[in-house]
């Protein structure tokens, strides 16, 4: 094993380093095109076929994208692949990883409790009258019966995307995206708080309209204290159950 993985150390970047270090050197911006599949292989001094498996590798991770009839082009570089291993990490062994749950949840709240001035500084009232109307809808969702889902991922992604920080944006919806992926299936929104989760919402817009970032930080806090209590009510259903 160790004469193994001597020799693979030993080893050149793969093709797939090499095209990233490519789009590098090159300053290629997403969007951008690369070079067709003959002029990577001949620029890499590669085959054709590690060319290919390079870039289907490299498609998974959204570094680039792959457009039929067209060509290759850099991709979005978005976090696609986070959520993909997270979420399987979640579903693979739910027993242990409703601590994947908390760590998700704490790192929403420390994006928006941390980034809180920004938050207040970077919304106008155009977006505030937005956050409104998604928290109106929903209480009318609860009221008639349904989930208000959807409109608490709008809210969130809309009340960071003013500060302008699109790594924050992206890991942001990357937490939210496996926590509404993953929860359902550890039981975890079985039971909702949609009167509090309605009224934190409606607070923290209230703290930016007035600029005050003691009460935003107080309403976030209040707005993740019921998904806390959700996640460790699930913990404790499993637990109890009988093996």
């Amino acid at each position: 094993m160790a004469d193994f993985v001597g020799a693979r150390s030993q080893r050149g970047p793969t093709v797939a380093e090499q095209i990233k270090r490519y789009i590098l050197d090159n300053k290629l911006r997403p969007g951008d095109p690369l070079p067709t599949e003959n002029e990577l292989c001949a620029a890499l001094g590669a085959s054709r076929s590690s060319v290919r498996e390079a870039v289907k590798t490299l498609h998974a991770l959204d570094i680039v994208e792959v457009r039929h009839g067209h060509g290759t082009y850099v991709g979005r570089l978005s976090l696609s692949a986070l959520v993909e291993g997270l979420t399987f990490r979640g579903l693979l062994s739910p027993d242990g990883d409703f601590a994947v749950l908390s760590d998700l949840v704490d790192a929403r709240e420390l994006f928006e409790r941390g980034m809180a001035e920004r938050i207040i500084g970077g919304l106008d009232a155009d977006h505030l009258d937005r956050l409104d109307a998604l928290v109106d809808e929903m209480g009318e969702r609860v009221g008639a019966g349904e989930d208000i889902v959807e409109c608490d991922r709008l809210f969130h992604s809309l009340l960071v995307a003013p500060v302008g920080n699109e790594l924050i944006r992206q890991l942001s919806s990357a937490c939210w995206d496996v926590y509404a992926i993953v929860a359902p299936f550890l039981n975890v929104i079985t039971v909702r708080d949609e009167v509090d989760t309605i009224e934190a919402h409606r607070n923290m817009v209230r703290a930016v309209r007035q600029v005050d970032p003691a009460a935003f930080d107080l309403a976030v806090r209040a707005h993740y204290a019921p998904v806390r209590r959700r996640i460790a009510a699930a913990r404790a259903r499993t637990e109890q159950a009988p093996a």
